[in-house]
């Protein structure tokens, strides 16, 4: 790598232009060559993890944490955070898990819709929040991350609502064409994303105001705007990420999606979007979802504790930041 840099500053063009091309394919595709390589590692260990079976599994589980990835990378982009995403699952979940107990099949569109409504005006309250008031991101959602649990264990009475529809559980369960319906949503979000973020003019803006706020809005860039559309985008994600996560579990749990606002920020993270903004994309994003799906699910085959995942998630985020501040 230090010899590719060095041929760009001082070689000849032809030296230089090869050394450009391989610095930009090292940067492009080596979250996709670390995945490959876990997935190589955990094949030669255990005899099951190859298995057509368990590959729909670990995208199964791995869907949920990748929908609210890619709602956390757009705030990411401009140099936000939102904690506030697991508890906002929870909320959305049990709203729509209220409207859908048995007996009432018909009104399972109008779950959907509660589910995305309620987790769309939180990021509309926490982009207000940011935006217009200017309350640091890390403690505007932070404190929502609070209140948004607290609302659910209220509206719930700290129970559980069970017995919900069919039409509702084949969101979570089904299949279309072989494929689990959570895996083929996530797959649609991230094609959605990824046209949002590099087709359209939102997502240049989103990542001008990521590089630099006080430059964009010199050049005529409405910054608060755009900062509080991430986070409607990433309320609304959530919200669609509690309404899958509920469907799969069959039930809305008051407790549900505890911590998962840490595996969105590590796939993130390890997939490459800098902490500083402007810098990142939802491929990225996609492989490290998938490498913390991987990782979990081949550490799972071999009976590892649960407790050793987290320290491994744990290290793997503050690896990634350092060869972020390495890459700056």
């Amino acid at each position: 790598m230090n010899a590719n840099i060095t041929k760009i500053a001082t070689g000849t063009p032809s030296e230089r232009r090869k050394a450009e091309i391989t610095k930009d394919f090292i940067k492009s595709f080596s979250i996709i060559l670390v995945f490959l390589a876990i997935c190589v590692l955990f094949t030669s260990l255990n005899q099951y993890f190859l298995t057509w079976n368990n590959w729909l599994n670990l995208l199964r589980q791995s869907s949920i944490n990748g929908i609210l990835a890619i709602g956390v990378t757009f705030v990411i982009l401009t140099k936000g955070i939102d904690l506030s995403v697991g508890s906002v699952m929870a909320l959305a979940g049990m709203m729509a898990a209220n409207l859908v107990t048995t007996g009432n099949e018909h009104l399972v569109i109008w779950s959907i819709l509660a589910a995305l409504g309620t987790g769309a005006v939180v990021g509309l309250a926490n982009g207000v929040l940011i935006a217009r008031i200017n309350v640091p991101p890390f403690v505007a959602t932070l404190g929502m991350l609070s209140m948004a649990r607290g609302l659910t264990l209220i509206y719930s009475d700290g129970r559980p609502i069970a017995n919900l529809t069919a039409s509702l559980r084949w969101i979570g369960s089904g299949n279309v064409l072989g494929l689990p319906v959570p895996v083929l949503i996530f797959f649609a979000v991230f094609l959605i994303g990824w046209l949002t973020l590099s087709r359209t003019t939102f997502g240049r803006y989103v990542y001008a105001v990521g590089g630099n706020e006080k430059a964009a809005r010199t050049s005529g860039i409405s910054t608060r705007t755009i900062i509080a559309a991430t986070y409607v985008i990433c309320g609304l994600l959530a919200g669609l990420a509690g309404l899958v996560l509920t469907a799969r579990t069959t039930a809305a749990l008051p407790q549900a999606g505890i911590g998962y606002e840490l595996d969105a920020i590590a796939a993130v993270v390890i997939g490459g979007t800098s902490l500083s903004g402007g810098r990142g994309s939802l491929v990225g994003t996609l492989f490290g979802a998938l490498i913390i799906g991987t990782i979990n699910n081949g550490m799972d085959l071999m009976g590892v504790s649960s407790y050793y995942q987290q320290l491994l998630k744990g290290a793997i985020i503050v690896l990634a930041v350092i060869a972020d501040q390495i890459r700056k």
